[in-house]
């Protein structure tokens, strides 16, 4: 059968997901309506701004918070829907929920964080797939980019850390497999990303092209290990990381997302998956300099072995290159993989691309039962007794840092045990040496750290003079300290392990800080294991 050249064209253009901002001005939207009809498009992945993409990193544009980017994202999907002819495949980075890009959307635990709950409790995992599955549908989503399953074996990256389920193999495969088995419970693609591994790199791929240096049987070994089991358990999707391993590629530094002997000699051929494969984005600094001629790298990402072409920002030049150079064989084979994923979600026999809402109350039940069983104890030299008999003594006193003092940690531990309370929220409004000062009258102190980024640069934000105060109280008070945030801070503050008390409890959600208080109070057990090796001072 002959097909048309124009009928070619239209299944190339099913390839392409390219972006699209919730806070898009009219004349984008237009745009992308014109892109969807007249190129035949597959898919589109959302975004919050302009100014949050990676693209931005340059400019530092300001992010624009919109209270209303739910109700807009919903109206944006029924809109470029009603432009299409193919139903399209909406795409999203929903990692801890809808609000990984979405204001005032449910959030659930980063992943690190869940990689702290017990093997025994790894049904947790799935109800967290499943309920961000539910949010998805509910705002018109079929598709999250989701989870990774990078295993986190160095400390100092950029882009992972709290991103990924830790550095055990086996936790990072087996948590994966139920977030995404969650998932697709309820109707939603998943996919595992960054393949074959980003979690040993120190260079953040949005920026600069990270290098592996692991041999196959090293990667074999270690860092393919979730995605072959992905594969065993017939995962939706792969995404290939903007990472270079040349030990695969001649010895070239040649991104992964471009490599045949990534993806179709490792991926296809020796890891047996003939699922969708999907690029990371193509604007991502690690690969969007390298041509110079519009549609060339989407050729290129085409021709290593992508189906869907994420984030492309040259979609007529790249059908057109794709058209020229592609055999018709290999365009059948990459549009059946999107249909049939299209058809797995549904969408091309319903045209109710919208279904349920969102379930805030649900959220909070779920992250109550996941800091329950994730708070990890540290060190505990009897904290409960010793604060009770400061209490009795009028020598406790608590300390916030970088939340005030109305924080629910504190509101939970006052119920029992109110002391005098100090708080450090910043440089500008807070004084840290009359902090100190008036901390000399008291003998033990309950510290809650309220780390302000997830993220590793500038120490997470935690000003020099805070870990100078604690390293200083460190080594003159009975100090027991709560971390509300990534569990990476640890190793950055000086003497800590003179802390009588030291426990991790990962996020600074409300549930988390009442379960914090809670079990303090109560004594409970903890059941949390640190999903990753820390070494504290």
């Amino acid at each position: 059968m002959k097909i048309t050249a124009e009928a070619l064209r239209q299944k190339i253009g099913q390839f392409f997901f390219p972006a699209v901002f919730i806070n898009d001005t009219e004349e984008n939207i237009q745009e992308t309506e014109r892109l969807i009809r007249e190129h035949n498009i597959g898919g589109l992945t959302f975004f919050h701004s302009r100014a949050s993409a990676a693209t931005n990193y340059e400019s530092k544009k300001k992010v624009v918070f919109n209270d209303d980017s739910y109700e807009k994202i919903k109206a944006l999907i029924i809109r470029y829907q009603k432009a299409a002819s193919i139903p399209l495949l909406i795409s999203i980075d929903a990692e801890w929920g809808l609000a990984m890009r979405i204001e005032k959307t449910p959030q659930y635990p980063y992943a690190i964080t869940l990689g702290a709950l017990p093997e025994n409790k790894s049904s947790l995992v799935y109800e967290v797939g499943k309920q961000i599955g539910l949010d998805l549908k509910a705002a018109g989503i079929q598709y999250n980019l989701s989870p990774l399953a990078d295993i986190n074996n160095n400390p100092n990256n950029p882009v992972i850390g709290y991103r990924s389920f830790g550095e055990n193999k086996e936790k990072v495969a087996n948590f994966s497999i139920e977030y995404l088995n969650g998932m697709s419970e309820v109707g939603v693609l998943g996919c595992l990303k960054h393949f074959p591994g980003h979690g040993n790199t120190n260079v953040d791929s949005h920026l600069g092209l990270p290098v592996l240096k692991e041999t196959l049987e090293e990667l074999m070994e270690n860092e393919l290990y979730p995605f072959i089991k992905g594969i065993e358990n017939n995962v939706d999707s792969i995404m290939i990381g903007h990472l270079a391993v040349p030990n695969l590629n001649d010895g070239k530094d040649t991104s992964a997302t471009l490599s045949k002997a990534v993806i179709q000699n490792l991926l296809r051929d020796k890891l047996g998956y003939d699922g969708l494969v999907i690029s990371d984005a193509l604007n991502m600094h690690s690969v969007s300099k390298l041509y110079e001629t519009k549609g060339q790298l989407e050729w290129e990402a085409f021709n290593a072995g992508n189906d869907v072409l994420c984030f492309t920002e040259n979609v007529p030049e790249g059908i057109e290159a794709i058209y020229k150079n592609a055999s018709p064989d290999r365009i059948f084979e990459s549009y059946e993989r999107i249909r049939k994923a299209k058809e797995k979600v549904g969408i091309l026999s319903n045209d109710d691309f919208i279904s349920g809402e969102l379930n805030f109350q649900k959220t909070s039940e779920l992250n109550r039962e996941i800091a329950e069983n994730c708070i990890t104890k540290i060190i505990d030299n009897g904290i409960s007794d010793l604060a009770k008999e400061a209490h009795k003594n009028n020598t406790l006193a608590k300390l916030s840092l970088y939340k005030n003092t109305e924080n629910t940690f504190f509101k939970t531990l006052n119920t029992e045990l109110p002391s005098p309370e100090f708080a450090f929220e910043n440089l500008e409004v807070s004084d840290i040496s009359a902090i100190k000062k008036e901390l000399e009258n008291f003998e033990t102190l309950i510290i809650s750290l309220f780390v302000p980024k997830a993220k590793p640069m500038n120490n997470f934000e935690v000003n020099n003079e805070v870990l100078e105060l604690l390293s200083d109280l460190l080594q003159t008070k009975k100090c027991i300290i709560y971390v509300f945030g990534n569990p990476y801070v640890l190793p950055i503050i000086p003497n800590l392990k003179k802390a009588f008390g030291l426990i991790q409890a990962y996020q600074d959600f409300e549930e988390f800080q009442k379960t914090a208080g809670i079990q303090f109070l109560e004594k409970n057990s903890f059941n949390g294991v640190l999903p990753v090796n820390i070494d504290i001072q």
